[in-house]
């Protein structure tokens, strides 16, 4: 006879720790009643917001528990698991040169600081910079077909820049491109909500395959104050219009010098522009980054600014939270 019940089946599993989160799996509330007949335990499992990795190992320690009791030959568990909702915000410009991949390494870390769980893909496929930028050009692993993200300042990140090697040139035609940008936007995210898409310049492949295939809930326009960038930054935010991908904004980058050691204020690639550009399309302005020093030797040193504090770190978290506004407002 059984000496197995439903009692010491929960506290068996009262003694596992909830992955992810507080407390045991089952105060958590991830095991539904189980049902234990004669010498064989079910259990159903949730597995949400785990990765494939983090579900298998939870359910070996389950297994394990229960089947230590007395009486359990068999456990058969079920794992469920919600998929999670998730937007992709693609970042781009029409023109390269314009801090694009700054932008959006910094713009990825204050999101996450604003409480989202967010992953950064860098999809410049042919210059990618993010794991320079991210500080971690750590090679990701994969399992079940799925390349797992390596993490950084918070914030998930994959980049094929972390599959090949260092100053390798890639000459892929378009679809090999599109196939690569596949296995980064489809990888083991876990449960991210917000994957950042650091595209190319310009309005190519890359950019088409991501609108065509995955559908970004929104899209950020980087542009310097010039009018030679913005004319580009116009066609880019032409194609995501007419691709229905709505434009959450526009970031004016580089915006004005200040001197580090006298203090004066200069404007090499003028001012304004990108807010009177934004007026004239219908589409909201964003901010401003200064061209800062600062930036640019914390950038170069995988030491993003948003990750640590002081001015430009609220810069960045005043981006992320217009927007999350304009992410909200748009209802997709």
């Amino acid at each position: 006879m059984s000496t197995t019940t439903t009692d010491s089946v929960l506290q068996a599993l009262g003694a596992i720790a909830n992955p992810g989160g507080a407390g045991d799996i089952v105060s958590a509330g991830r095991i539904s009643p189980p049902r234990v007949t004669g010498e064989v335990v079910t259990l159903l499992v949730d597995a949400t917001g785990l990765s494939t990795q983090a579900a298998g190992e939870l359910e070996q320690r389950i297994r394990a528990a229960v089947g230590s009791l007395t009486g359990a030959k068999e456990v058969r568990i079920a794992m469920s698991a919600e998929k999670p909702v998730r937007q992709i915000i693609a970042v781009g410009s029409g023109k390269g040169g314009v801090g694009k991949s700054t932008l959006a390494a910094n713009l990825a870390i204050a999101l996450a600081r604003a409480g989202k769980k967010v992953g950064l893909v860098d999809a410049d496929i042919y210059g990618p910079s993010q794991p320079r930028l991210m500080g971690n050009d750590e090679k990701p692993e994969a399992r079940d077909k799925k390349i797992i993200p390596v993490e950084a300042h918070g914030v998930r990140l994959l980049s094929i820049g972390q599959l090949v090697q260092p100053d390798s040139a890639l000459a892929w035609r378009g679809p090999m491109a599109s196939n690569a940008l596949g296995q980064l936007v489809e990888g083991e995210w876990g449960d991210a909500e917000l994957l950042i898409a650091d595209l190319p310049p310009g309005t190519g492949d890359v950019q088409l395959s991501l609108m065509q295939r995955w559908k970004p809930a929104g899209a950020v326009i980087v542009s310097t104050p010039q009018d030679l960038a913005l004319i580009d930054a116009t066609r880019a935010i032409d194609l995501f219009r007419k691709m229905d991908v709505p434009v959450l904004g526009l970031i004016e980058n580089m915006a004005g010098y200040v001197c580090p050691n006298c203090g004066a204020v200069s404007e090499p690639f003028g001012c304004g522009g990108a807010e009177a550009e934004a007026a004239r399309m219908g589409i909201p302005f964003l901010g401003r980054v200064p061209l800062a020093l600062a930036i640019r030797e914390a950038s170069d040193a995988g030491r993003p600014p948003a990750a640590g504090e002081g001015e430009t770190a609220r810069i960045f978290a005043t981006l992320a939270e217009r927007v999350l506004q304009e992410l909200n407002r748009t209802g997709r």
